[in-house]
Parts: structure tokens; C-alpha cells; sequence
């Protein structure tokens, strides 16, 4: 029973290190790279003044009402 904590604890913390570095990396490769993707695709044929007229002509601005 001597030294059981101090074993024990490096085989966990050792775990723990293993499990978090794997969960940090699959969240960036299966969350955050996509997420990237998606909005540089998105912002790549972003026409800002054509979105403006579209909401404008919908009528969604009250500050720019529809002609």
C-alpha cells in the first residue's frame, strides 16, 4: 500500500493529458476548421450592397423603407 496514491496518480494524470490533448484536437478538426470553411466560402461571394437592396426592397429596414 506504500506509494499506491503517488502510482496510481501518474497513471491518471497521464490519462487525463492523453484524453483532453485527443478531445481539443477533434473539436479543431471536426468543429473549428469546418466553421472556417463555411464562412470563408460564405464571405468569398458576399455582395454586401445587393444583400442591402434585397432586405430593402423587402422591406425590412425601417431606417431605409421600400420604394
Amino acid at each position: 500500500m506504500r506509494r499506491l496514491l503517488a502510482s496510481r496518480m501518474k497513471f491518471h494524470l497521464l490519462g487525463a493529458f492523453l484524453v483532453s490533448m485527443g478531445c481539443a484536437t477533434l473539436y479543431k478538426f471536426g468543429v473549428a476548421e469546418p466553421r472556417k470553411r463555411a464562412y470563408e466560402d460564405f464571405y468569398r461571394n458576399y455582395d454586401p450592397v445587393k444583400d442591402f437592396e434585397a432586405m430593402k426592397a423587402a422591406g425590412v429596414l425601417e431606417s431605409a423603407p421600400a420604394k
